[in-house]
């Protein structure tokens, strides 16, 4: 057998680069590079290995560890996870800031592989620096907390450990239904052990996504219940995207006359304007979805986990009146909620079920009620996102005023990006996505900080779509380091940051659930005698690099946009918006209030609160 001899480090970013992926018939490398920020523990290591192969594994310089796995992210879920990044970091804390990364692409099932550096094998400098000592168990480090927000996660502790866990780790990454972060953690000393490989390792590989079909009875099984339906409802989820599922599920709309409701990562499965749409379902739903999901007989729900925003902590879809199909290419999915399962993927299943289905179509009636409900949503929409009365107490404008003048701003084809706070929710509700892959919210896990760091993320997976980002204050004081990132490796992105004067989502939530406005909003919170800071965002951004401007009103921000988006590096806007109005529409959110409480608002507030629980079905 013909043998290399490498470092470990050389024969992983080998091994890397040899894999590639086929996406409409054109062969890609599977890896579009790797994000580093060096220190002990890489830098010697795998720093050395990366410099030979940056032509064909290009490596990206970032400014922290969680806003550079976040981008990667962002990347894969912007290529629907058929391309991905990795990710490699020090020893110690440049590790563990990859954790909070690591769990966001757990919950959301997109593929990352994170290389953090770790302690010596050897264990001759123990302790090194930034090492933590666990009394009692030598072999654990910090690394450790990367096992449960991992899908695959192994340490090395030999060069030859790769040979059999770097496969692994690939499996996982290109799984539909196991899809999720992999972690090797790679020992310092390990990374510059040399050792001889077989060439078979590095062979090329070309991954194609697999298309697991439906089990015959599962599918009689839905056949028959969506045979009897007169009033379905189909909830799209992110797996239609993943699966490239959006045609073949406007076609079984279309043929069948079933209403589309989409779930934040389902959104944009189809377009706003499509005759079958009627909104965004759950928490954050449309009246539209939300009527109809009460209405409905049968819910097919394709591609989705089904999460508490989606069912609305379990009281939208009631199991007494409703039957529901999920039909999911991962079992554990397909088999929540008391489902009926049709474990497939996405896009064969509602091909398959097309094609049993033939004549079958929705109730008319149900049908003109899906086109009324959208109707009316489609006219409240028009009043909440005008420009033309600020109605709020404080004078400012609201977020739904705010999307509304970015949305006239922009054009069909722009990337919203968001994650937090309470502008995800008007998102939701209220963004008129017009094309496919328009929409990227990371609401699995509603991670602060992702924002700016994931726009980036999109941008290098979608170079020739403008990417506007919308983020909040707070979630911009969180993490804002890569908005330099992005002037520096020239992906431009637009950053519209609606300043609220604090936590405004939160402070609401506080309020609705009987407490009193409590270190939120700055001016509720402990201060110096001067009060907070006043932010001026735009000479922040200037300070990184980027392009930046204060704007007063709506009328302002709507041409700012406009100047945005011809710019030629990225651009940040900022704005002060209102804390405290939020849009219409939505349904009960599971969120507890104390039992016991000496202010007669959280008495009240949780008596409310009980008389809704009693709509669970447990």
């Amino acid at each position: 057998m013909k043998k290399t001899r490498l470092t470990m480090a050389q024969a992983l970013v080998r091994y890397l680069v040899a894999q590639r992926v086929e996406i409409d018939g054109e062969i890609q490398p599977l890896f579009h590079g790797m994000f580093a920020i060096f220190g002990h523990g890489n830098v010697a290591g795998l720093g050395e290995a990366l410099f030979d192969w940056q032509a064909e594994l290009p490596t990206f310089r970032a400014h922290n560890e969680q806003g550079m796995a976040h981008a990667a992210i962002a990347f894969a879920k912007a290529s629907r996870r058929r391309r991905m990044m990795a990710c490699t970091t020090s020893i110690g804390p440049g590790a563990t800031n990859m954790v909070t990364a690591a769990a966001l692409a757990h919950v959301n099932r997109l593929p990352v592989l994170l290389l953090p550096g770790d302690v010596f094998a050897n264990r001759t400098p123990d302790p090194v620096l930034q090492q933590l000592e666990y009394p009692g168990n030598p072999t654990i480090s910090v690394n450790d907390c990367f096992r449960p927000v991992s899908r695959y996660f192994d340490r090395i502790t030999r060069p030859e450990q790769i040979v059999t866990s770097l496969p692994a780790a690939i499996a996982t990454l290109t799984d539909p239904a196991d899809c999720g972060p992999a972690t090797l953690s790679l020992c310092q000393d390990v990374q510059t052990e040399a050792y001889d490989y077989p060439e078979f390792l590095f062979a090329e590989q070309v991954h194609r996504l697999p298309r697991k079909g439906a089990d015959r009875c599962e599918l009689d099984d839905a056949v028959k219940v969506l045979q009897r339906a007169e009033r379905p409802l189909l909830i799209a989820g992110g797996g239609v995207h993943y699966s490239g599922a959006t045609a073949a599920l406007r076609t079984f709309a279309e043929v069948h006359g079933v209403p589309v409701a989409e779930t934040q990562a389902g959104k944009g499965a189809l377009n706003w304007d499509h005759p079958n749409y009627v909104g965004a379902i759950g928490v954050t739903g449309s009246d539209a979805a939300n009527q109809l999901a009460q209405g409905a007989d049968v819910i097919l729900a394709v591609g989705t986990r089904l999460q508490d925003f989606t069912t609305a902590s379990r009281t939208l879809i009631q199991s007494d009146k409703t039957r529901l199909i999920q039909l999911n290419v991962a079992r554990p999915d397909a088999n929540k909620h008391g489902a009926q399962p049709l474990v497939t993927d996405a896009r064969r299943g509602l091909q398959a079920l097309q094609a049993r289905l033939a004549g079958w179509q929705a109730g008319s009636k149900w049908q003109q009620a899906g086109r009324k409900a959208i109707a009316a949503w489609n006219d409240y929409y028009v009043q909440t996102t005008s420009a033309e009365k600020i109605s709020t107490a404080s004078g400012l404008p609201s977020d739904a005023q705010v999307l509304g003048a970015v949305k006239r701003a922009s054009d069909p084809g722009d990337i919203v990006v968001c994650a937090a706070g309470g502008l995800p929710g008007e998102l939701h509700k209220l963004w008129r996505t017009d094309r496919v892959g328009g929409y990227h919210l990371e609401y699995g896990y509603s991670c602060m900080g992702y924002e700016i760091a994931g726009g980036m993320g999109v941008k290098m997976a979608c170079p020739d779509r403008d990417v506007i980002v919308l983020v909040g204050d707070g979630s911009y004081m969180m993490l804002n380091s890569e908005l330099a990132s992005s002037v520096m490796l020239g992906h431009k992105i637009i950053v519209v940051v609606l300043d609220n004067g604090g936590y405004g989502c939160i402070n609401r939530l506080q309020v609705s659930t009987g407490g009193a406005p409590f270190n939120n909003l700055f001016g509720d919170c402990v201060a110096a005698d001067d009060g907070a800071p006043l932010l001026d965002f735009a000479r922040h951004a200037s300070a990184m690099g980027a392009a930046s401007e204060h704007v007063e009103n709506l009328a302002e921000l709507e041409l700012a946009v406009g100047r945005a988006k011809a710019a030629d590096r990225s651009y940040l806007i900022s704005l002060r918006t209102d804390p405290d109005q939020s849009s219409g529409g939505g349904f009960w959110w599971d969120v507890a209030v104390p039992e016991v409480s000496g202010r007669a608002e959280v008495t009240a507030a949780r008596a409310e609160y009980i008389s809704a629980k009693s709509r669970q079905p447990y």
